[in-house]
């Protein structure tokens, strides 16, 4: 095993030690979350909002790049603390950033490995970014039966360049995080995050978009495609 894939191994089994040593995975719970709301956000939301950002931003990138439970949580809890807005921008570019860094991770660790190991088990994928590009990827990500992180692992694999993963994983990932952001931006308060607490009109709407995702995204998708034939 060469130099690189040794740290790059060992900075992934510290990651997730601490993560879990520490129990941190319980912060990023509802109940974790209402917690640390009380007892550290929203003191430090008043007092000190940049630096709330930068930490939440940098927690976000970290849990993303090493495909830790959580994310789908902090999504919402974004929309709740920082609005719509500010928000989806925060969540926009650390989970592209942390995607990117998942990404370059599985490919670092096992791309060479699995590619000639499992090469005809990835020929369908392999193709499908031989022959669409990116648009194979912007089609992965509006499919929300999939997980991200999946995705991220996955196209790692893959032939795909850095730079078009994290282009095209910004685009793609945006209506999706635009719909939870704004789940948590309907939440008035922290107490809402409840089973309860979610049956108001700004959280039905929200989730009745995400229901209907699918088939807005094959919509997408369609109307892409037939731009892309003309």
């Amino acid at each position: 095993m060469s130099k690189t894939k040794l740290i790059v191994l060992a900075v992934v089994f510290i990651g997730v030690g601490v993560f879990f040593s520490l129990d941190l995975h319980q912060h990023l719970t509802v109940d974790g979350i209402k917690s640390l709301y009380a007892e550290q956000i929203g003191p430090m939301q008043e007092n000190n909002p940049y630096t709330l950002i930068a930490i939440f931003f940098v927690i976000y990138v970290f849990v993303t790049a090493l495909s830790l439970p959580g994310a789908a949580i902090m999504t919402i809890i974004a929309g709740l603390i920082f609005g719509l807005f500010t928000g989806v921008i925060i969540v926009s570019f650390a989970s592209t950033i942390g995607a990117t860094l998942a990404f370059l991770i599985s490919r670092t660790l096992l791309g060479e490995w699995v590619q000639n190991k499992f090469s005809s088990h990835l020929k369908t994928i392999n193709d499908g970014v031989e022959r669409e590009g990116g648009f194979y990827l912007f089609t992965l990500r509006l499919i929300p039966a999939i997980p991200f992180f999946v995705i991220n692992l996955v196209m790692g694999l893959t032939p795909i360049r850095v730079l078009q993963f994290f282009f095209v994983s910004q685009i793609g990932m945006l209506p999706g995080t635009i719909v939870y952001v704004n789940a948590g931006a309907s939440l008035s308060n922290i107490e809402e995050l409840s089973v309860t607490g979610l049956f108001t009109p700004g959280i039905i709407i929200s989730f009745l978009l995400l229901a209907a995702f699918p088939w807005i995204a094959k919509g997408i998708i369609k109307l892409v495609k037939v731009k892309q034939s003309n």
